[in-house]
């Protein structure tokens, strides 16, 4: 049975998503923005900007080393100024249906972004605001790191093993596998084909949830 198929033959306590790439496409305003701050701290923007999605802002300053640089304030100002634009953010086509079809206690959001940011952007795409949401505030260390997929699971009183996640980007897929977690990708906003063993889905408009006694199945239309 291929990972494809196996995400259709269960059933899930709880789906878990990450929302940058995977609900939402903030890729232009996260772009132009991140763009301007590499300029002016002479970075070269060509090879900087694809390390920066999934992330959280702190953890993609800080690997850059940059000397006299404080990560901390930086990352402040750059969510204040990606709260402040959100021109261009939409849904990743049929995911605002698929959330509202979900009950509101079965799904949470896990994103590298703060809270605040969260909040705005999901606000713009009309994203629903999930019950559960675990923002970059809430653990010590991002995506890869697992810890936010396991705060997740733990508040839902769940195993990460009975969740199932949705993801995007590279270090995000790497937080869910590190979970121990069953793991979907979402590609609308992959440039190049993903060579992975994990499902891959191209959006959620043919996507439904059937509810049962043991939980959350996932159903092609």
């Amino acid at each position: 049975m291929s990972a494809h198929d196996s995400v259709f033959d269960r059933a899930f306590g709880a789906f878990l998503f990450d929302m940058d790439g995977t609900v939402l496409n903030s890729i232009a305003a996260a772009e132009r923005i991140w763009s301007a701050w590499a300029v002016r701290h002479g970075v070269d923007v060509a090879t900087f900007l694809p390390t920066i999605h999934g992330a959280r802002a702190i953890d993609t300053i800080n690997r850059l080393n940059l000397p006299g640089v404080d990560a901390e304030a930086q990352a402040a100002l750059i969510t204040q100024a990606e709260i402040e634009d959100v021109e261009g953010i939409v849904e990743i086509p049929g995911a605002a249906a698929f959330l509202n079809s979900l009950p509101k206690d079965r799904w949470a959001m896990v994103t590298s972004a703060p809270r605040d940011l969260a909040l705005r952007r999901m606000a713009a795409a009309g994203i629903p605001e999930p019950l559960l949401m675990i923002t970059a505030e809430d653990v010590q260390a991002g995506k890869p790191d697992p810890a936010g997929y396991l705060l997740a699971a733990k508040r839902l009183g769940l195993e990460p093993c009975d969740c199932l996640i949705f993801e995007d980007a590279t270090v995000g897929i790497q937080a869910a596998e590190a979970a121990g977690a069953p793991l979907v990708i979402i590609t609308t906003t992959h440039q190049h084909p993903l060579q992975t063993a994990h499902a891959t889905l191209a959006s959620y408009a043919d996507l439904r949830v059937e509810v049962d006694s043991d939980g959350l199945r996932l159903q092609r239309h």
